[in-house]
C-alpha cells in the first residue's frame, strides 16, 4: 500500500536555470498526470533530492540529468540528435526526460503527457526515443485580407486593431500556438507585404510609420506577447516581407509608388529598407525573416541579387551589431520568381543561417509525384548548403472544403523528401487564407479554422516528424483520432478516414487533368467554363502544372487530337480522370453514409463534413460530364460533323444539373467559394469587388453557355456550314495626349515596329489596322524598360504585344502566378492571339491596359514589346487567335459555339 501511495505521488524536477521551455513542458505534463488521477508538483533544483517518484526533466548535457543518470542507474538511450528526446524508467518509480536541447525536452514532456492521456496511467517500464525528420515545421498565417484596402494596393495591410482584430486576441495566440506545439510544429510564418511600418519607427525617416501612437504601442506588445509564448513552446516566429514595397506615409513623402514591379533600385529606397530590417532585428530578436524577392520586384536577374546581398543581409547585420549579438536569425529565401540558385549562393558567402523555400505544388495541391523543371529546381536547391522547405501553399483548388486525406498527405511528405531532397515544411491553411482566422462556413458566430482545420494541421505535422510509417497502422491511428473527435467507434472512424481519403483524390485529379493554372487566379471549387477547357491557352495556360505537378498525361485538347489522328494515348487522360473522379464521390458519400449513425459528439461537425462530401461528388459529376462534353466538341473540330456536337448537348446537360445540386448544397452551408475576392481571380470568371464568388452565382452563366450552345448548333444546321466566321470590327484610333518621347507609325504591313531596327509587320491581324503604333528604341526597352506617360479625356486600353517567348530580350507576358499586380490595368488575358507576323521574331500576343480619364504613368519591365497603340475604352476587342505568326499553325476555332 506504500509503495502504491507513494507511486501516485509524483514531482516533476527542473534545474534551477531552466528554460522556459521546459517550465511549459513541465506544466503540461503535470496537467495530465492530474486528470489522470496523480498528485504532482513541479519543483526546481540544482541537486536530486532522495525521494520516490521524481520525473527528471532537461538537456542531456545539463548536471542535474546527468546527475539523476547516474542515481538512478538508467540505462543511457542513444542520444538522439536536433530537438530530439529520450525517456527512460529507473529505479524508484522515477522517469529521466533528456533532451537534445530545450525543444527536445518539451517535446519528450509532451510525449510522456499523450502517453498518459490515452493509456490513463504512467507505463513501468519506458524506454524510447525520438527525433524529428524535417528541421523546420511550420504554419503561416496571412495578415492580409479578401480585399484591398482603400487606397492601397495588393499586400499592403498595416497592423491595426479595425483590420486585423484579431492579431490582439492573446487567448486566440495561445490557442493557436498550443496546437502548434501539440503537433510538433516549430516555426510559425507571418505573412505581409511591408510590416516594417507598422512595427519600429526610424530615426531617418519618422513619417514613415503606418500607425498612430497608440496602435503602435499596441503592435510592440502584441508582438512581444507572441514571440515570448512561441519561444516558450519551441516555435520561430518568421515575419514574411515583399520587395520592394514601401510604406504609404514613405511612398507619399517622396511622391514615389509603395510598390512598382518596373521600378530600379535607387538608393533612398534600398537605405529606407535596409534601415527598417535593422531596427525591426535590433527591436525583435527572436524573430526571424522570409524574403520574397518576386511578385513586387522585377523578375530574376542582377536586381535580385544585389538587393539581397547589398541591403536585406547587411540590414539584418546591422540589427545584430547594434544588439551585440552574434546569434544569426534565420533568413529564408522564397524561390518565386527569382533565381534562387544564383541569389543563395552570393548570400552564403554573407551570412550562414539561410534556408530556401519553393511551393510544393504551386499554390495548389496536385500530386505526390513532382517531376520535370520545377523538380529539379527543388533538388538544386536541396543540393546547396541550407536546408530546403517545401511551401503546401494557398491551396486553391481545395478551398472551401475540408481536406483530410492522410494518404494522399503522408505521400506527398515522402515526396518533399525523396523526390525534391527537402527538410522542411511550410504549411498554409487549408482554406480561406485571406479570411483568416475564419473559415467559410456559413456558422453563426462564425468558425476558426484551428477548430475546423485540426485534421489537415495533424496530419501534415505527423509526417514532417516522421515521414515513413507503415500504412496500415496509420489507418488505425487515424480511425482512433476521427472516432475521438467525433464519439464512435474505430470501425466508424476508420469510414469516415476513408471518405475523407477517397474524396481527397477528387480536387488534385481535376486540376492536375483540366486545369488552366496552379495559381489562385483559378478556383476549382466554381466549375470551368467550356472555352476554358477547349481553348486553355487563350487563358494563359500555366504550362508548369501539367509538366511539373502533374503525373505524365495528357490535356483534354491533346486527347482530342490525337484521337483524331489515332494516336497512342500516355499516361493519365481526360476520359480516365472523369471516370475515376466520380467512383472516388460515390465512394465517399457511401463512406461518410456507413459512418453516420456511430456519431455522439461534435454531431453539427460532422454533418459539415458530411455535406462537404456531397459536394465533392456532385463538383466531380460537374467536371466529369463537362470534360466528357469538351472531348465532343474537340472532336468536331477534326471531322466537321454536326452530329459530334448535338452529342455534347446531353452531356453539358447533366453538368448543369449536377451543378444545381452543388448550388443546393452550399446555398446554406458556405459564405463563399474563394478567400481571395479581387480581381486578380481570373477562373471562371473575373472576381471584381467580391463578385463571382458563390456557386449560385455561376449557375446563370453556366445556363447560358448552354443555352448558346444549342442556339449556335441550330444556325449551324440551318445553315448548312461548319463555321460562322465572326464579323471583324477594326478597333479604332483613341486620341491621346502623348507625354513621353516616342515616335509614332500606322500599323501596317511593311511598317517598321521599333525606332532602332528594322524589324517590319508582314501580316496583321485586320482588327489593328487602323491604329497609330508607338516607335521606341528596342535596346531602350531591354536595357531600361518602357515608360508611356499621356492624358486622355476618356477611358482608353492601350494595346500591348507581347512576344511569346520566354527570354530576357522580351517584356515577360502578365502573368498572376509570379506577379500579383499583372492585372492591375485588365492586362492579364490575351485578347488577339498570334497577331502579327514580324520576320526574325516570335508570333505577338495583344494584351489590353485600361485606363480611366486622366494623367497616367505607365512603367513596363525591361525586355523589348510592340506598343500598338491606344482605343476607345468601350470599343469591342473580340478574343480569338489570328493564326499569324512564323511558326504559327492556324486551327478552326471553336469558342463562338459557347458565346
Amino acid at each position: 500500500m506504500e509503495r502504491r501511495a507513494a507511486a501516485q505521488t509524483r514531482t516533476i524536477l527542473l534545474a534551477k536555470t531552466a528554460h522556459a521551455r521546459l517550465q511549459y513542458g513541465a506544466e503540461r505534463l503535470a496537467t495530465a498526470l492530474r486528470t489522470a488521477g496523480y498528485q504532482v508538483q513541479i519543483q526546481r533544483a540544482d541537486k536530486l533530492p532522495k525521494s520516490k517518484g521524481m520525473i527528471v526533466v532537461g538537456q542531456a548535457k545539463d548536471a542535474l540529468v546527468q546527475q539523476a543518470a547516474t542515481a538512478l542507474r538508467t540505462a543511457a538511450e542513444k542520444a538522439p540528435g536536433k530537438e530530439g528526446f529520450a525517456i527512460s524508467s529507473a529505479k524508484d518509480d522515477a522517469i529521466l526526460i533528456s533532451g537534445a536541447d530545450n525543444s527536445g525536452a518539451l517535446y519528450g514532456c509532451l510525449e510522456l503527457a499523450e502517453q498518459v492521456k490515452t493509456q490513463g496511467k504512467l507505463s513501468n517500464n519506458l524506454h524510447l526515443t525520438d527525433q524529428p525528420e524535417m528541421v523546420l515545421r511550420g504554419t503561416c498565417i496571412g495578415v492580409q485580407k479578401p480585399t484591398y484596402l482603400p487606397g492601397r494596393n495588393v499586400y499592403e495591410y498595416p497592423y491595426t486593431p479595425e483590420t486585423f482584430p484579431w492579431l490582439y486576441d492573446k487567448a486566440l495566440w495561445v490557442k493557436y500556438l498550443d496546437m502548434m506545439v501539440d503537433n510538433r510544429y516549430n516555426s510559425l510564418y507571418l505573412w505581409n507585404g511591408h510590416p516594417f511600418a507598422s512595427l519600429v519607427r526610424l530615426k531617418d525617416y519618422p513619417f514613415a510609420v503606418e500607425v498612430d501612437d497608440a496602435t503602435f504601442k499596441k503592435n510592440e506588445e502584441m508582438y512581444r506577447f507572441l514571440t515570448e509564448e512561441a519561444d516558450k513552446r519551441g516555435i520561430w516566429v518568421i515575419q514574411m516581407f515583399y520587395n520592394i514595397i514601401v510604406s504609404k506615409p514613405f511612398a507619399e513623402h517622396y511622391n514615389i509608388k509603395t510598390q512598382d514591379r518596373a521600378r530600379p533600385i535607387v538608393p533612398l529606397i534600398a537605405d529606407y529598407t535596409r534601415k527598417s530590417i535593422a531596427a525591426f532585428v535590433e527591436k525583435y530578436p527572436n524573430v526571424g525573416l522570409m524574403v520574397a524577392l518576386g511578385e513586387a520586384m522585377e523578375g530574376a536577374g542582377q536586381d535580385d541579387v544585389d538587393w539581397f546581398t547589398k541591403t536585406i543581409i547587411p540590414g539584418v547585420q546591422d540589427g545584430l551589431k547594434a544588439l551585440g549579438t552574434t546569434e544569426l536569425p534565420p533568413i529564408v529565401l522564397r524561390a518565386h520568381d527569382t533565381d534562387a540558385p544564383r541569389v543563395i549562393t552570393e548570400a552564403l558567402l554573407l551570412y550562414k543561417n539561410l534556408y530556401t523555400e519553393a511551393k510544393f505544388n504551386g499554390e495548389a495541391l496536385t500530386t505526390y509525384t513532382p517531376r520535370g523543371s520545377w523538380a529539379e529546381l527543388h533538388r538544386k536547391l536541396s543540393g546547396m548548403n541550407s536546408v530546403h522547405i517545401e511551401n503546401v501553399h494557398i491551396l486553391a483548388n481545395l478551398e472551401p472544403f475540408r481536406y483530410g486525406s492522410a494518404d494522399f498527405i503522408q505521400k506527398s511528405v515522402q515526396a518533399m523528401h525523396n523526390i525534391y531532397g527537402a527538410n522542411g515544411l511550410h504549411l498554409y491553411p487549408e482554406s480561406s487564407y485571406w479570411d483568416w482566422p475564419y473559415t467559410a462556413d456559413n456558422v453563426a458566430g462564425r468558425q476558426l479554422q484551428v477548430d475546423r482545420d485540426w485534421l489537415w494541421y495533424a496530419e501534415w505535422a505527423r509526417y514532417a516528424w516522421r515521414a515513413n510509417r507503415p500504412r496500415p497502422a496509420e489507418v488505425t491511428y487515424w480511425s482512433q483520432k476521427l472516432a475521438a473527435q467525433f464519439g464512435c467507434d474505430e470501425q466508424a472512424g476508420q469510414q469516415i478516414l476513408t471518405a475523407y481519403e477517397e474524396a481527397g483524390e477528387i480536387e488534385p485529379k481535376l486540376l492536375r487533368r483540366y486545369g488552366i493554372t496552379d495559381g489562385n487566379r483559378q478556383t476549382l471549387t466554381l466549375g470551368m467554363l467550356m472555352n476554358q477547357l477547349i481553348d486553355p491557352k487563350r487563358y494563359g495556360l500555366f504550362t508548369l502544372l501539367y509538366e511539373s505537378e502533374s503525373p505524365e498525361g495528357e490535356m483534354i485538347i491533346e486527347y482530342a487530337e490525337k484521337e483524331s489522328k489515332g494516336e497512342k494515348h500516355m499516361g493519365e487522360t481526360p476520359p480516365q480522370i472523369a471516370n475515376e473522379v466520380v467512383e472516388h464521390g460515390e465512394k465517399a458519400v457511401a463512406a461518410i453514409e456507413r459512418a453516420a449513425p456511430a456519431i455522439k459528439q461534435n454531431q453539427a461537425e460532422f454533418a459539415r463534413v458530411r455535406n462537404d462530401m456531397y459536394c465533392q461528388d456532385a463538383l466531380a459529376n460537374f467536371y466529369a460530364e463537362k470534360a466528357r462534353a469538351a472531348l465532343q466538341v474537340l472532336k468536331y473540330k477534326y471531322s466537321h460533323n454536326v452530329q459530334d456536337l448535338t452529342a455534347a448537348v446531353p452531356l453539358l446537360q447533366s453538368s448543369v444539373a449536377h451543378w444545381q445540386k452543388l448550388v443546393d448544397l452550399t446555398k446554406d452551408s458556405y459564405l463563399y467559394a474563394n478567400s481571395m475576392q479581387t480581381a486578380q481571380r481570373k477562373i471562371p470568371m473575373r472576381g471584381v469587388d467580391g463578385t463571382y464568388k458563390t456557386w449560385a452565382e455561376m449557375l446563370p452563366v453556366y445556363k447560358k453557355e448552354l443555352a448558346d450552345f444549342q442556339h449556335n448548333i441550330d444556325s449551324l444546321k440551318t445553315a448548312k456550314t461548319s463555321i460562322s466566321a465572326p464579323k471583324i470590327e477594326v478597333l479604332r484610333n483613341a486620341p491621346v495626349k502623348l507625354l513621353s518621347k516616342a515616335g509614332t507609325y500606322p500599323v501596317a504591313i511593311g511598317q517598321t515596329i521599333f525606332a532602332d531596327t528594322t524589324a517590319r509587320i508582314t501580316a496583321l491581324a485586320p482588327e489593328l489596322a487602323k491604329l497609330q503604333g508607338l516607335r521606341l528604341g528596342k535596346a531602350q526597352q531591354v536595357a531600361q524598360g518602357t515608360e508611356i506617360r499621356f492624358t486622355t479625356t476618356k477611358p482608353v486600353r492601350l494595346l500591348v504585344g507581347f512576344f511569346n517567348q520566354k527570354s530576357p530580350r522580351f517584356l515577360p507576358i502578365p502573368t498572376l502566378e509570379i506577379d500579383a499586380s499583372a492585372n492591375d490595368y485588365g492586362q492579364a488575358e490575351s485578347k488577339i492571339l498570334n497577331a502579327l507576323t514580324i520576320p526574325g521574331l516570335p508570333p505577338v500576343n495583344v494584351h489590353a491596359y485600361s485606363f480611366k480619364a486622366g494623367t497616367h504613368t505607365l512603367n513596363l519591365a525591361r525586355g523589348a514589346c510592340v506598343v500598338l497603340g491606344f482605343i476607345d475604352a468601350n470599343q469591342p476587342l473580340r478574343t480569338y487567335d489570328a493564326g499569324l505568326g512564323e511558326g504559327v499553325r492556324k486551327v478552326g476555332e471553336l469558342d463562338w459555339l459557347f458565346e
